[in-house]
């Protein structure tokens, strides 16, 4: 049965880092996927960019881009998602594949052809780590009621140790 993994957190709490961590520490697998960073200007947020874990990198937000697309005060670049998040959630189904996700929120899941990629992807045989945020969404909610999901709550007690942890688990998993 595949791995499925969501980590769940509130914001600032250290998901990217967790994620990037995690596909920094691992050796024995194939992995595809995405981060997300912010764009800091004199201390301000004023975007995030999207950056595919083969390099490829893009704004994905940013306060000075116009609509019609918006998550609060931020004009989002769907098409961002369209060229570099798709086909980075699209692996092979070899059985060394892992996808790790950073992540699944209002931004990302604005873009119908990722949502339905996702939603495929939870229902191959790849391994899947993807970060989600801890607000409610419908999209996240039913993927955190699959009996085959595990949602580990990320902390500051426990955000330094479970990129090993994870990497440890799921390099045992690998063929």
């Amino acid at each position: 049965m595949p791995t499925r993994i969501l980590l769940e957190g509130r914001p600032g709490v250290g998901k990217t880092t967790c994620v990037r961590r995690l596909a920094a520490l691992l050796r024995t697998r194939d992995v595809a996927g995405f981060t997300t960073e912010e764009i800091r200007q004199a201390g301000a947020r004023v975007g995030f960019a999207l950056e595919t874990l083969a390099g490829e990198r893009a704004v994905l937000a940013h306060t000075g881009f116009p609509g019609p697309t918006r998550v609060g005060r931020y004009g989002v670049d769907l098409s961002v998602m369209e060229r570099l998040a798709l086909p980075a959630v699209q692996p092979t189904a070899a059985p060394r594949w892992l996808v790790l996700i950073d992540e699944l929120g209002r931004m990302e899941l604005g873009c119908t052809p990722f949502r339905d990629a996702v939603q495929a992807l939870f229902d191959t045989s790849v391994d899947v780590v993807a970060a989600v945020h801890a607000r409610h969404d419908p999209f996240t909610d039913a993927l955190k009621q699959r009996p085959d999901v595990e949602v580990i709550h990320l902390t500051p007690a426990n955000r330094d140790g479970l990129p090993e942890a994870l990497a440890a688990r799921l390099e045992h998993r690998a063929p």
